[in-house]
């Protein structure tokens, strides 16, 4: 323990600063792979078997802060939300057994490989279309803009029943729900974004209605079919897993599909290889996820006394798993700081958590990626970053979000 006045060694981490965490992760690695940030209020846990070890305990861990603001909510927003009937609490990411266990079982029957694979056409129809729209514009392009934008809300729209016209109405609800959870924002910030999830919380509970009184073939449809039949999931239950899919079905991919192309195109080499190659896309969007994940950073509490790596942790202490940091463990992954698209144990990333809250888009998230990079490097066999390109990215406690991909084709 520090002595009052003594100044803290954060060893370089800064929470929300995403532009380049990984000399950070490192350091804390090395030198103190459980640390208190007093800014936060978490326990940092920044190595692969600790990261792991602590998603797989969930006895100990518990996910029911993982969808609580990082700050917490301002009397003016918090008004907003009770006024509005925001009572949505998670969808399954922030839910404990044996609810968790419950939920997940009925969802599981609804969110198959057959519901989501029928979709793969229209997917590669719609990168295709976008990319003829990029090239119609000419350069520059951008591939955040003109491809990953819409690709994955488009995907996710027409999974759910939605009219893919909300797209920027879902867009808004999303940024909004990303600021308000996992943002640093002052009291007066939240206020706008507060009436956005208001907004984006009754939508979900229409749509729910909706299908019950005009039957349709979508996951929502199939979800309210089988509570029909008996299976023990409710109205509000449904809407809360519509509202956290429609966030997580579309932001992470499309940060997946951007951070991909950045991340090759950063390596020509290795884009040049999936021209070539598009056999290797798979294990690149595998190797793209251990190196630069669009989720860098999960939350759990803990539920009782214990420790993380001989580490003392408090019941109900917050922890924040950096899988971003575990992803580069060199204790795992040899030259963790070098892409390479030929990695073999590049599966074993985090990326998607572990244990019973293991993503269950992930099938979809990377099917989608596929056939983007499958379609983007066929047509654009030439495609680089536009000259002197200096990415940002945006500042959020969890996801590592990209602001744009500037890229040049030759003609």
């Amino acid at each position: 323990m520090d002595a009052p006045g003594c100044p803290v060694d954060h060893h370089g981490f800064e929470p929300f600063d995403m532009k380049d965490p990984f000399p950070a992760y490192a350091e804390l690695r090395r030198d103190e792979p459980v640390m208190f940030d007093e800014r936060i209020g978490y326990y940092v846990v920044s190595r692969y078997d600790d990261v792991k070890a602590t998603f797989d305990d969930w006895q100990s861990f518990s996910s029911e802060n993982a969808q609580a603001p990082v700050r917490a909510m301002g009397a003016p927003a918090k008004k907003v939300m009770d006024d509005g009937g925001f009572t949505t609490y998670s969808g399954l990411s922030a839910r404990v057994p044996p609810e968790h266990t419950r939920i997940r079982s009925v969802a599981t029957k609804a969110f198959t490989p057959r519901r989501y694979k029928v979709l793969e056409p229209l997917i590669r129809q719609n990168v295709i279309r976008q990319i003829d729209a990029m090239l119609a514009k000419g350069e520059p392009g951008d591939i955040l803009r003109d491809i990953a934008h819409d690709l994955p809300t488009i995907t996710i729209l027409t999974l759910l029943g939605v009219d893919t016209a909300m797209i920027p109405q879902v867009k808004e609800w999303s940024n909004s729900r990303a600021a308000l959870t996992w943002g640093d924002l002052s009291d007066e910030e939240q206020i706008p974004h507060a009436h956005n999830l208001v907004a984006y919380w009754k939508f979900c509970q229409r749509r729910v209605t909706d299908a019950k009184e005009n039957p349709g073939d979508d996951l929502v449809n199939d979800l309210v079919k089988l509570q029909s039949s008996g299976e023990p999931i409710s109205d509000h239950e449904i809407a809360s897993f519509l509202y956290s899919l429609l966030f997580a079905g579309h932001e992470t991919t499309t940060t997946l599909i951007s951070n991909a192309i950045r991340v090759l195109l950063s390596h020509p080499l290795a884009y040049q290889s999936i021209v070539e190659e598009p056999g290797k896309i798979p294990g690149a969007i595998d190797e793209v996820l251990r190196f630069s994940g669009s989720i860098v950073a999960w939350r759990r509490k803990a539920t009782r006394d214990t420790e993380i790596a001989g580490v003392a942790i408090p019941e109900g202490s917050g922890v924040l798993l950096l899988m971003g940091s575990a992803n580069r463990d060199d204790h795992v992954f040899p030259a963790p700081d070098s892409f390479d698209i030929g990695r073999d144990n590049a599966r074993s990333h985090l990326s998607f958590g572990y244990g019973i809250h293991f993503c269950l888009g992930n099938l979809l998230a990377k099917l989608q990626a596929k056939v983007a990079l499958e379609e983007i490097s066929r047509r654009l066999p030439t495609l680089r970053m536009t000259a002197g390109a200096d990415i940002d990215f945006g500042k959020n406690l969890s996801f590592r979000v990209p602001t744009s991909v500037p890229v040049e084709w030759a003609a």
